[in-house]
């Protein structure tokens, strides 16, 4: 009887009688645990305690997925969103779905990961476009932010190339269109977009535009949309009106196979007709889909099926780039780190953030906008307040990782001096575009991350904790500044490490190196 009334009382809570799994997970001793949240990455390995995240209706700005890794070989991996805690001492487990059982893999962190990764996302040996890898990318956000107009573009663009940056991906960002929802460019901002388009190409430049799965309401598109029954709706069997971070808008219910036919036919007509390569595929966020009131084409679908759907668009489009995701792990999608503030804490999240996403099977990532991707931090720049050590930091960082973007303009912030060691750092990138190039076809075909925590390559040498260096495959050790101080430790895995300047390392210990403002310290591993 007392069971029956905890369960009616949970009824009356909830609204319904869904059962609830737990699962508790026992840490064993010296194991430790990966997982579940990219934008948690500088939490893990969770030593210390996190509140119950909720992987359903929370996403930090970043991608989610219901997988969590141990170094000790074991895992957790749920074809739902799940709500977990964790700490040193395990793990709990609460689904609303399925129960959820703890997995072994073998005995150490990259045993867990690729068991996990060829049952549950294997890869399918397809790559996004290759340019994402081997030239750096540039976003016009940072510097024209909501005004984004043809004049500016071509002068971005042409300031790449002036100062001596290689051309690459060029995105136009968010307030190009008329509205959410339509996808014609502002005829007083873009007077003539397939011209700008074409010299863009002439510079040397691919050219992506930002877009969303928002539509403006009271627009021409959103009653077409709802004539045909391509809207998310609400209770009233009316389309939804959804609060995302620049207002309140209906969106497409990417559930109907005929809305996303509809819609991916839209964005082609967009190619064919401006010449553009291809799109960044903004939102997606599971929160913006977490009302239980909402009514899709799927039954029952819940925020994290909204997501994906979403993700899914991406595969029509070698140029696509995501920020957002669902379990698509082991798919030809680009993926992007959350919007980052200007400062060392931001910095030093990029190398745990950038492991945490290769663990949970997106390998194709890139590092946040150098320096930050929120705009506010550029406002108003007085040189003699502004540390431009952090721009260059940065730029290291995202030198030796898969991918760089640009967005704010180095030239704008930086003085000669410090524009030239960026400049350096962007050529860089592209002299080790070879070997880049060669970790992402392995990983297409093995799933493996590209960006790997060193207790991934090297198990039970004491790197567990380890959160400021990592392995750029199986061949560098990088270990970038992330601090104001010019000098920094370096732990050296077992074995003998060329240093960036030509000096052999023995390993199996730990150095201190001076580390000047112009210097990124990786170190290639020896045969």
């Amino acid at each position: 009887m007392k069971g029956l009334i905890n369960l009616l009382i949970a009824f009356f809570i909830s609204g319904s009688l869904q059962a609830q799994y737990i699962t508790e997970v026992q840490s064993l001793k010296d194991e430790y645990w990966w997982g579940g949240v990219t934008a948690y990455g500088q939490k893990m390995p969770y030593v210390e305690p996190i509140r119950e995240y909720n992987l359903l209706t929370e996403n930090n700005n970043n991608q989610v997925v219901s997988l969590l890794l141990s170094n000790k070989g074991r895992f957790i991996w749920s074809d739902y969103p799940f709500k977990f805690t964790a700490s040193k001492d395990g793990l709990r487990i609460n689904s609303d779905f399925e129960k959820v059982d703890i997995k072994t893999g073998g005995s150490t962190l990259r045993e867990a990961y690729l068991t996990a990764c060829q049952k549950y996302f294997p890869p399918e040996g397809k790559l996004p476009e290759n340019l994402f890898f081997t030239v750096p990318q540039y976003n016009t956000w940072i510097e024209l932010m909501y005004n984004q107009n043809q004049k500016d573009v071509l002068e971005y663009a042409h300031n790449i190339i002036a100062h001596g940056f290689p051309p690459g991906i060029l995105m136009i960002d968010d307030n190009w269109q008329n509205y959410y929802g339509n996808f014609e460019f502002k005829s007083k901002k873009f007077p003539n977009p397939k011209a700008m388009v074409d010299e863009l190409h002439r510079l040397g430049f691919k050219v992506m535009l930002w877009i969303c799965p928002f539509v403006s309401a009271d627009s021409p598109e959103f009653r077409e949309l709802d004539r045909k029954g391509f809207l998310i709706k609400d209770h009233r069997n009316k389309p939804a009106i959804l609060n995302w971070w620049n207002g309140y808008s209906a969106c497409y219910d990417f559930t109907h196979p005929d809305a996303v036919d509809y819609f991916v036919s839209t964005l082609k007509d967009v190619q064919k007709k401006y010449g553009i390569d291809g799109f960044k595929l903004d939102a997606g966020d599971n929160g913006i889909y977490a009302d239980k009131d909402l009514i899709s084409y799927k039954p029952d679908a819940i925020a994290t099926d909204h997501t994906k759907a979403w993700a899914q668009i991406g595969l029509e489009f070698p140029f696509n780039e995501y920020r957002a995701c669902w379990q698509m792990g082991g798919k030809p999608l680009i993926q992007r780190l959350g919007d980052k503030n200007y400062s060392w804490s931001a910095v030093q999240s990029l190398i745990p953030e950038m492991i945490a996403a290769g663990l949970l099977g997106y390998a194709f990532t890139c590092p946040d906008m150098i320096g930050g991707g929120q705009y506010k931090s550029f406002l108003n720049i007085k040189s003699n307040e502004f540390d431009q050590s952090l721009i260059v930091r940065s730029t290291q960082i995202h030198a030796l990782m898969p991918m760089m973007q640009f967005s704010v303009a180095p030239w704008r912030i930086l003085d000669d001096e410090n524009l030239d060691i960026v400049k350096c750092m962007a050529h860089l990138h592209e002299q080790m575009s070879e070997y880049i190039m060669e970790c992402v076809r392995m990983s297409a075909k093995s799933g493996e991350p590209i960006v790997r925590h060193m207790e991934y390559s090297f198990p039970n040498e004491g790197f567990e904790i380890c959160k400021d260096q990592y392995m750029l495959g199986d061949k560098y050790m990088i270990a970038p500044v992330v601090t104001s101080e010019n000098k920094r430790y370096v732990k050296l895995p077992n074995g003998r490490w060329k240093d960036d300047q030509g000096k052999i390392h023995r390993g199996g210990k730990t150095i201190t190196i001076d580390v000047p403002l112009y210097r990124l310290p990786y170190f290639e591993k020896q045969k």
